[in-house]
């Protein structure tokens, strides 16, 4: 089962979705899709790590989420935009390329038994991107979001902390 959390940044998402996990199991499993790229981003990992207390098992992975140990665990996987900024550098911004490994992915964990919490971000929401590179990342962002919902049994939308609903 995918529930996707969607929202715009500092909107709730991860709150949410740690609140969801842990009303589903003790021991529930947040990959973390990161990879740090310098001090500032590094403080925002911490301040997330330090969200989650021993009942949960941590794992990183920045491309290959479908392969890790996750069968029949509730796991939050954090988030969709930087899991593709790993695809996107990767393929030297091609974004049908980028779009088509996300989708594997997600076909994949479709495949396998236990509860997927995907987290992502509608950047297109706000202010358009001044560069065509921006302009491009905001596209594959918003058809891998559309990709991962018409998956979903259930899609939130974090808006001001507050979760709504949408499918």
């Amino acid at each position: 089962m995918i529930i996707f959390i969607t929202g715009g940044a500092r909107s709730g998402k991860s709150k949410y979705a740690q609140e969801l996990a842990l009303s589903l199991s003790n021991s529930p499993v947040y990959v973390a899709t990161a990879k740090v790229w310098d001090d500032d981003f590094e403080k925002r990992v911490k301040r997330h790590q330090d969200d989650r207390d021993e009942r949960w098992t941590n794992m990183e992975e920045q491309r290959n989420v479908s392969a890790l140990p996750i069968v029949n665990r509730v796991c939050i996987i954090d988030c969709v935009t930087l899991w593709l900024t790993n695809f996107f550098v990767d393929t030297k911004n091609d974004v049908d390329a980028s779009l088509s490994l996300l989708k594997k992915e997600i076909d994949a964990l479709c495949t396998k038994p236990g509860t997927f919490i995907i987290i992502s971000n509608e950047i297109g929401m706000g202010v358009h991107a001044d560069t065509e590179i921006g302009r491009k990342f905001t596209d594959l962002q918003g058809w891998a979001n559309q990709y991962i919902a018409a998956y979903a049994h259930t899609a939130v939308l974090m808006v001001s902390g507050i979760a709504v609903k949408i499918k």
